[in-house]
């Protein structure tokens, strides 16, 4: 980079709260996902949030499914305490007249007491206790207990069996296929061991057609229930496993949005800003809340409202750069409606820096593929005729006149191999081996060295610190070549016309950063350039190449440093190699 009278030259040698987005494939605005788009951009179904939002709540997790089958159970337990109370309401209550007087009356009592007091404990227990063990448990007392109430009962025993088949039917629901047919199982073998004990008791003769229908009904229904039961759990499983699926999904996209360079906000028909990503909250600032009220877009950018307006009645998006404030980068504003008939509008910022670093990306990967051929198609005539000046610049017979044109020729000819140096210094770029330095030691050895092979004659160069050690980690090699093309410069432009040029390269602490500055005190740099400074080939000098500052800064970044220029008050410039230090 070289500008101006001062411009310094190049010559020395990367669920459910609300609408989330992706990138497309291709140019233009974040496309978004999770929900339903047209041609006309429009957007449905919004099912993420942003950087301010209700927190995501999946519809279902693992612990939801299991508060289902708790809840079922709970229920299942409910209804046997029902059933033990009815028992005992006909064991102990006036049942003359629709009842018979129990057979066993002990026998009765004590059994309904029991099965009263067990499935009270066994409602109490709820979650103590797995699902599958407390039904078992459930049903194994069920059936105990009803048998035994059957033969005490005789004239109850038909609607006992039929509250034993509920029974059944409901934890074959809830239990595995194997333990559900077992208890079916066990359920008939006792109701024929019923059967054979009443008629060993000698008790009123029954139909055998009674135990043998109700069997059938118990292995039906227990058939039956365990298959949607089977089911049903299946279904919460698979729901589950698609709920973490889609929550991962969710907080994966919301990191997305978050992270976007491309600034995002979602403003509502009244034109306040109600959601932004932490692009758009880094241009415009914090949106607002509902406690204290959304900013309005047209009062924290006026231009973005007034674009946003015109889009709204025209349809129309006008799509120039524009600065959002005065220390942001351009951007380029597009809209997009949220849904088909919906008022908000989803306003997209691209920054067209972005788009500047693309195209110099593709500038300088063609450039680095021209570098080679470049290095023989020039460089080795360039060393034909430098030779050719220097044999012509011994000869005796020239004249005054033709030795000043043989100077010329000499200054052109090491102005165009500054520029393949610098071409090739591009294209054969070496990582960096970032090392620790001592600063203060550097600037010093730096400027004897400088001193030694370049000659500034009137010019002054001199080394500076403000504290006396300063360690920072970068590559000594790329140091010294990024410091000589600020120096270089510096000697060159940082100069008031007339006068000598003092540079100082000076090492200093800023921010807890170490940091190298070159300082001159010359005219300084106009502000209306000073953000193409580091842009490859850009000079306005007639002998610069545009290259130096930007190959300065590559290699800074190399480093994980950053190149700034930095102004300083009154006259005078300064670039500044802001480097890591020790421990980050």
């Amino acid at each position: 980079m070289d500008v101006g009278p001062r411009a310094p030259d190049g010559a020395a040698g990367v669920g459910a709260r609300g609408p989330y987005c992706r990138r497309s494939g291709g140019a233009g605005p974040p496309r978004l996902t999770g929900g339903t788009s047209g041609e006309s951009g429009t957007y449905t179904r919004p099912t993420d949030r942003w950087t301010r939002a209700v927190p995501f709540k999946p519809a279902l997790t693992p612990l939801d499914a299991d508060h289902v089958l708790y809840r079922e159970l709970r229920l299942f337990n409910l209804y046997r305490v029902l059933e033990a109370a009815l028992l005992v309401a006909l064991v102990f209550g006036p049942t003359t007249g629709f009842l018979d007087p129990p057979r066993y009356a002990l026998l009765a009592r004590s059994v309904v007491i029991t099965y009263l007091f067990v499935s009270l404990v066994m409602l109490g227990l709820g979650r103590r206790i797995d699902v599958r063990l407390s039904a078992g448990i459930g049903v194994a007392a069920d059936l105990f207990f009803g048998i035994l109430a059957m033969h005490a009962l005789p004239s109850a025993g038909s609607g006992i069996a039929v509250m034993i088949l509920f029974n059944v039917g409901a934890a074959s629901l809830l239990l595995p296929s194997r333990f559900a047919f077992a208890f079916a199982m066990v359920s008939i073998a006792l109701l024929f061991a019923e059967y054979a004990w009443g008629v060993i008791d000698g008790a009123p003769r029954r139909s055998f057609t009674e135990p043998v229908m109700f069997a059938i009904g118990y292995a039906a229904l227990a058939t039956v229930m365990n298959v949607l039961g089977r089911q049903m759990r299946d279904s919460y499983e698979i729901a589950a496993l698609r709920t973490t699926e889609n929550e991962h999904l969710a907080q994966v996209n919301e990191l997305i949005i978050r992270r976007l360079r491309t600034g995002v906000l979602l403003v509502d028909g009244m034109g306040r800003m109600r959601l932004a990503n932490e692009a758009a909250t880094a241009l415009v600032g914090d949106v607002g809340d509902e406690l204290h009220g959304f900013r309005e877009l047209a009062l924290a950018v006026p231009e973005l409202g007034r674009r946003l307006a015109h889009w709204r009645a025209s349809n129309a998006v006008d799509e120039t750069p524009m600065r959002v404030a005065a220390d942001q980068p351009d951007v380029i504003p597009r809209f997009a409606r949220l849904q088909a008939n919906s008022d908000q509008a989803l306003v997209f910022l691209d920054d067209t820096s972005l788009l500047s670093q693309h195209a110099e990306s593709i500038t300088l990967a063609t450039l680095g593929r021209f570098s080679a051929s470049l290095a023989h198609e020039i460089r080795n005539p360039l060393a034909a005729m430098s030779y050719a000046v220097q044999l012509l610049e011994e000869s005796d017979d020239i004249r005054p006149a033709d030795r000043r044109l043989l100077e010329i020729i000499h200054q052109h000819i090491v102005r165009m191999n500054g520029i393949v140096e610098n071409v090739l210094g591009l294209a054969r770029r070496e990582p960096a081996k970032p090392v620790v330095i001592e600063l203060v030691h550097f600037a010093g050895q730096f400027v004897d060295d400088y001193l030694v092979s370049h000659p500034i004659e009137s010019d002054t160069l001199i080394s500076a610190s403000t504290q006396p050690e300063i360690n920072a980690l970068f590559d000594p090699r790329q140091l010294h070549q990024a410091v000589t093309v600020l120096v270089a410069n510096a000697l060159n432009y940082g100069r008031m016309p007339g006068e000598p040029a003092r540079v100082t390269v000076r090492a200093a602490m800023d921010g807890g950063q170490p940091v190298l500055d070159v300082i001159d005190r010359g005219p300084g740099i106009p502000e209306p350039i000073r953000h193409r400074l580091f842009k490859p080939f850009f000079t306005t000098s007639s002998h610069g190449t545009g290259l130096g500052l930007y190959i300065a800064r590559e290699l800074c970044r190399a480093n994980q440093a950053s190149l700034d220029y930095v102004p300083t008050p009154g006259v005078g410039g300064c670039f500044r190699i802001r480097m890591s230090a020790l421990g980050r």
